[in-house]
């Protein structure tokens, strides 16, 4: 991985590394079907394996970081590697190409598009939950080669995966990650096969000023909305606040932004749940919900803005966060302790990858034997080396479509 991260040496290689980023998240805005935990599939596939943007070590530590956090995991997991690219600029170009196409169409969707009708019982959306079966799979064998290439890390990630498949929530993971990590602290070394090169992430300074401003918006927002009395503020303060708070992601968050929004009579509760149910089959990240809510909720011919601004005031936390920390993960990276610390955590998230495969993609999505060797065909092609991911994707859409005939 020599040389991720390092700065371009010029001005046009800076450029053409935000139009590498900036290609890269959009098409995989539009083809990371199937959650968060499929995104990460998706990533690993295209920017360790394929473009070796990162090692798979540094990836493990990039997602271990993001699941400790609040806010959207895979989102968070973008804004990172778009920094570890190309600085603040890549994260934040990573960050709304990777949102850009859900948003669009969520936004649309509150313009009133309902006509589209309930596609959950369509085959090409069974085909594209098979789809993200797959993609999980490959990273769980992928990365389990890499960070747990030893029986003590193999363990370790084993009993990571039951903990979460006998206590699921996103608290328990935060848990497993961190006792895994004090394991790998106190009986684990760092094996010559995941040493870390000097990827760099940002540095203290202005990390220091995201996570103060992080703190001061979740503190003055609330005063100021019930100060000034404005309904504005009041919803991104309902959004910001959302999104600072919640572990687990999209599936966490939707509910709780209806227990913020539908009881105060802001958005009726068949206007939520319509979008939440169309949420469930576009790609990209859930939280692209909020821009269904702020249009709904802003109406009129501008209502776009009221979808956008809602958007940004859920991510905003999430992107902070991350922002924050990354800029302190450098120096951490760099004493004994850590990297112990951080063999642990990855064979962590490698169990934590194996259990949402069983639970819940697996359960939710393998239905019959043509499920089964339908997501073995989608490992497989996968595991073609200059086959394109959204290929794999629209391939396995069209036999589910086909099936289902």
């Amino acid at each position: 991985m020599t040389g991720v991260g390092q700065n371009p040496s010029g001005p046009a290689a800076g450029r053409g590394r935000l139009r590498e980023v900036a290609s890269v998240f959009l098409r995989l805005g539009f083809t990371s079907f199937g959650g968060p935990v499929a995104h990460l599939g998706y990533f690993r596939r295209e920017l360790v394996e394929r473009r070796r943007w990162m090692d798979d070590a540094s990836y493990g530590d990039l997602v271990a970081l993001c699941q400790l956090l609040p806010g959207p995991t895979s989102s968070q997991v973008v804004f990172g590697l778009g920094m570890s690219r190309s600085g603040l600029a890549g994260a934040l170009l990573a960050s709304a190409c990777f949102m850009l196409p859900s948003a669009l169409l969520m936004i649309a969707f509150g313009y009133g598009i309902s006509a589209m009708g309930d596609p959950s019982g369509a085959g090409w959306l069974r085909g594209l939950r098979l789809a993200a079966v797959a993609a999980v799979a490959r990273a769980v064998w992928g990365m389990a080669g890499t960070l747990c290439p030893d029986w003590p890390r193999r363990m370790l990630g084993l009993a990571a995966a039951a903990a979460l498949l006998l206590f699921p929530g996103s608290l328990v993971q935060v848990i497993v990650i961190l006792v895994a990590g004090g394991v790998g602290w106190r009986a684990l070394g760092p094996g010559p096969e995941i040493q870390h090169s000097p990827a760099h992430f940002g540095s203290r300074g202005p990390a220091r000023v995201f996570l103060a401003l992080f703190a001061a918006l979740l503190l003055a927002l609330p005063l100021i909305a019930r100060v000034s009395g404005s309904r504005q503020i009041s919803i991104w303060d309902s959004f910001y606040r959302s999104g600072a708070l919640v572990f687990g992601g999209g599936h966490v968050v939707l509910p709780l932004l209806r227990s913020e929004f539908v009881p105060k009579g802001w958005v009726s509760d068949n206007t939520f749940l319509g979008g939440y149910g169309l949420a469930q089959a576009l790609p990209g990240p859930l939280f692209t919900f909020a821009g269904f809510l702020g249009t709904v909720m802003d109406r009129g011919r501008h209502a776009w803005i009221g979808g956008v601004s809602a958007i940004v005031a859920l991510f905003l936390p999430g992107w902070l966060l991350v922002a924050g920390w990354l800029g302190h993960w450098d120096a951490l990276r760099q004493k004994r302790w850590f990297g112990s610390a951080a063999c642990g955590a990855n064979a962590a998230v490698v169990g934590i990858l194996l259990a949402a495969l069983i639970r819940p993609l697996m359960t939710e999505s393998i239905a019959a034997p043509s499920d089964l060797l339908l997501a073995a065909a989608g490992v497989a092609l996968l595991c073609v080396p200059r086959m394109p991911t959204w290929a794999v994707v629209g391939l396995i859409a069209a036999a589910g479509q086909w099936i289902a005939r």
